[in-house]
Formats: C-alpha cells, structure tokens, sequence
C-alpha cells in the first residue's frame, strides 16, 4: 500500500516540474523553506493542511485537484492488491489437491 506523504509529495512534484518551475520559485510563493519543500516532495515530511494549501497557491492548482490526483492513486494501488489477493492459492489447495491424487 503507498504512503499517504510519499503521494502527495510525488503528485506536489509532478504538478511543479510540468509547470517548469523550481523549487525555489514555489518555497518563495509558498512562504515555506526550500528544503522543506524539497522534504515534503520527496515523502519525509507530512504536509500539514494549512502548508499543503499554501503550496496548492503557489502552484496555482487547487487543492481538490492534488487530493483526487493521490485518491486516484490509492484506489489503483488497492486494485491491484485486490487483484493480487484473487489470483493468490489459498493455502488449503494444495492440500486438497494432494488428497485427489491419491
């Protein structure tokens, strides 16, 4: 299952770099540090929601939009687990399996 900070911040990096921005232009906008910011996109730090909608400002991309974005990235992670669990054999196949053989 993802992380809930490693999403957001992936989806906060992928939003600046498509805008051909730096991190400095958005830290300055944001009113937050550049490291900072650099730690919240790569998932070492939790964003609170008053820093994350400061950073949606200066990114000029509305919070709603970052959240569906990691919603929709959490709902595609647990498909896939969904999948994974139903193609997986249950333990007690191969012993029922065994038993038919015999």
């Amino acid at each position: 299952m993802p992380v809930l900070r490693n999403e957001i911040g992936e989806v906060l990096r992928d939003a600046r770099l498509n805008q051909g921005r730096t991190l400095r232009d958005i830290s300055s906008g944001a009113r937050v540090s550049l490291g900072y910011l650099s730690e919240v996109e790569r998932g070492q730090k939790e964003a609170s929601s008053e820093l994350l909608a400061s950073i949606c400002d200066a990114l000029d991309v509305p919070m709603s939009t970052v959240l569906r974005e990691v919603s929709d990235r959490f709902a595609a992670a647990e498909d896939l687990s969904d999948v994974a669990m139903m193609t997986s054999i249950p333990d007690t196949v191969p012993e029922l399996l065994g038993s038919v053989r015999r």
